[in-house]
């Protein structure tokens, strides 16, 4: 190969062009990214950069050592398998081995998009609106109880904002499951959030927020927290299998392809337990690096991706941590409840599967060098 385009310019494309260049690859490396940032660390975004702890310079990631052309503020437009080329808008990049890494959008509320004071959060530009919103102290909704609104839930009562937080569901961070979650819920309520859950939202309009039970919640700024939407609008017509992501093989290979290879939340893959895609840090790191390294190996030499994934959240000062798939657990045990920590081992037919905690120190990282070993 001697033309790669890595489509991309986020943790995932930054760790592949990192791997690229370290696995001798000599030839021009090309990123895309539809931002106009260089690449950064997104987990501080809704809670330190958002508080106002921490600046948005230091989010940025080291990259000026990559030797790579960066086309950045320019979102890839379609992709032609035939001719081999990446379009952006009027041009064209071509290229010989392709890394999509085009990551993920906020879910937008739908019929919301213009109304003022209605936002979503995923990129440094959506905090700095946000931030620029919270000047004038405004009573804020949060629509969506899972990690993002969570967080950001945490970090605004933080700084004295009367905050409320919507779901149909009828706890905080479903994934977590029922213990985790009620404890999620009660430590918010304790920081002053009010939860409305188990309630679904009827309609937004600016300035308040009408729930299905017909109560309207006072909002002069809303957040729309409702999960995110894997970027393939650009890949519609290319050939390439799209459903929950790209799809790829266990290589990290997009189905049917030798020189296309995908990584990060866009990338749905074969993993030992069926087609699985993961929107977590460790997951858009590792897989970058793994899906360079396969797009450059022989056959014979390729490593199937099949991670244990692990992920954090903090909040209030609690530190939430996974490792391994919990929705595999048949059921939890608890192995330490004092005071503010605990950790719970997952099991399936006896075997452990996952565990989860709360404060778990080094416990987590513990358990998944134990799944990783199996």
């Amino acid at each position: 190969m001697e033309r790669i385009v890595v489509v991309g310019a986020g943790l995932a494309g930054l760790r592949a062009a990192e791997r690229l260049r370290r696995r001798g690859f000599a030839g021009e490396l090309t990123i895309i990214g539809d931002e106009p940032h260089r690449p950064y660390n997104r987990p501080p975004l809704s809670k330190e950069v958002l508080s106002g702890a921490q600046d948005p310079e230091s989010c940025l990631l080291p990259s000026d050592g990559i030797e790579a052309t960066w086309l950045l503020g320019h979102a890839a437009t379609g992709l032609d398998l035939d001719r081999r080329v990446v379009g952006i808008g009027d041009d064209e990049v071509p290229f010989d081995g392709l890394v999509i890494a085009s990551g993920c959008a906020a879910r937008p509320w739908p019929g919301a998009e213009g109304i003022a004071g209605v936002h979503t959060l995923r990129g440094l530009d959506d905090v700095a609106a946000i931030r620029a919103a919270l000047a004038g102290r405004p009573r804020t909704v949060i629509i969506g109880a899972g990690f993002i609104g969570c967080e950001v839930a945490a970090s605004l009562a933080g700084l004295g904002a009367d905050v409320t937080v919507v779901d149909q569901a009828s706890r905080p961070m479903v994934p977590l499951g029922p213990v985790l979650g009620a404890r999620a819920e009660a430590l918010h309520r304790r920081h002053g959030v009010g939860f409305r859950l188990g309630t679904g939202v009827a309609s937004v309009a600016a300035g308040s927020v009408t729930l299905s039970t017909g109560e309207v919640l006072a909002a002069g700024l809303v957040l729309v927290a409702i999960g995110a939407v894997p970027n393939v609008g650009w890949l519609a017509g290319s050939g390439l299998k799209l459903a929950g992501g790209v799809e790829c093989d266990r290589h990290c290979f997009a189905i049917g392809q030798e020189n296309i290879v995908a990584a990060g939340d866009v990338a749905s893959w074969q993993a030992g337990r069926g087609p699985t895609r993961i929107e977590h840090w460790t997951n858009a790191a590792e897989m970058g690096i793994a899906a360079a390294a396969n797009l450059l190996a022989p056959p014979e030499e390729q490593v199937a991706y099949d991670p244990v994934p692990t992920m954090w959240s903090d909040q209030f000062g609690h530190r939430f941590q996974v490792a391994g798939h919990l929705a595999d657990a048949e059921e939890f045990h608890t192995v330490v409840d004092e005071g503010d920590v605990l950790v719970l081992e997952g099991v399936a037919a006896g075997r452990l599967v996952c565990a989860a905690a709360i404060n778990g120190g080094s416990r987590i990282a513990k358990y998944r060098r134990k799944l990783m070993a199996r």
